[in-house]
């Protein structure tokens, strides 16, 4: 995450904090270099090929009371949601793992895809499409799923918002030994920004704001018991947000798995699914959601905080 390596994550919360203060797409202080290349739009994409992943770089963290587990396998993956983006405060820093950040090349940073590898980002409304590299870890701001460099930001008209709307897009190994990307998907327009008290991105479709009944509302109830493992769809400060949240996930998972319930683990209302008997089941569950309903939890190892 930014200049710090993933052993520190768990214990900086000072300056992770600074990191979830961001005003608009960028963080406090932060913003574009002085010596902007003049040909920006030239910069060609990330040219994907298979590397070497070091085992600390697949190591579960915590930030802001959730558990992160990234994804080691090499399997498809798709997520929507909002994009960011950091610059001239974090150019030349320590990327997660050990490389250094620079704001004119196309990298990103992502809590959970593994590092280094690849991935396909394509703006809503436009159709803009950039191929980066992961090679960073975060963002832990509310509602955000992937951190642009400068110049993949710039490249998808992402500068001026801040912030826009996205779906990134793994590139495995197998994409890359068979020399085929996935293609940039068709995205009519952009789906409003999720509310201001999730700490965690929520898939395209689940607003956190009030629906209307689509299920029983799922009640709330206290943690208890030490730990387990399950699916997280996002944390919430408001117990009616996360309820529509669970909501709306029963509704889109009817039939593939669930329930979803709304487990209160103070000071946040958590929507997850489980717990499960492995890892490996929770995977494979979240793995046919995103199949089947386009749903894109993260695995939650619980340890009753």
């Amino acid at each position: 995450m930014r200049h710090l390596t993933l052993v520190l994550l768990g214990a900086t919360l000072v300056v992770l904090a600074g990191c979830a203060s961001r005003s608009g797409g960028y963080y406090k202080d932060d913003g574009p270099g002085r010596d902007i290349p003049a040909d920006i739009a030239s910069i060609p994409d990330a040219v994907p090929r298979i590397e070497r992943h070091a085992p600390a770089n697949f190591r579960p963290y915590e930030v802001f009371g959730v558990r992160y587990v990234p994804i080691a396998e090499d399997r498809p993956y798709r997520q929507e949601g909002v994009a960011s983006w950091y610059g001239r405060k974090f150019h030349g820093e320590k990327t997660a793992n050990g490389e250094t950040y620079d704001m004119y090349a196309m990298t990103a940073a992502h809590p959970t895809l593994p590092i280094p590898s690849y991935a396909r980002v394509t703006r809503a409304g436009t159709n803009r499409s950039v191929v980066v590299r992961i090679n960073d870890r975060g963002p832990f701001h509310p509602g955000r799923i992937i951190d642009l460099s400068y110049v993949a930001a710039a490249k998808l008209g992402l500068i001026g918002p801040g912030s826009g709307r996205v779906v990134v897009q793994a590139i495995t190994n197998t994409d890359i030994r068979a020399g085929r990307y996935p293609a940039a998907p068709l995205m009519a327009s952009a789906p409003a920004s999720p509310p201001p008290d999730a700490v965690q991105a929520r898939p395209v479709g689940l607003p956190a704001a009030p629906l209307e009944p689509l299920a029983p509302v799922p009640t709330v109830s206290e943690a208890s018991g030490p730990g387990g493992i399950y699916l997280q769809f996002g944390a919430f400060s408001s117990a009616q947000n996360a309820q529509s949240l669970a909501q709306r996930v029963n509704t889109e998972a009817a039939g593939q798995a669930g329930p979803a319930t709304v487990i209160h683990q103070p000071p946040l209302y958590k929507v997850r699914m489980g717990p499960y008997l492995s890892r490996d089941e929770a995977a494979h569950t979240a793995s046919r959601l995103a199949e089947s309903a386009g749903l894109n939890p993260v695995i939650a190892l619980d340890q009753g905080l």
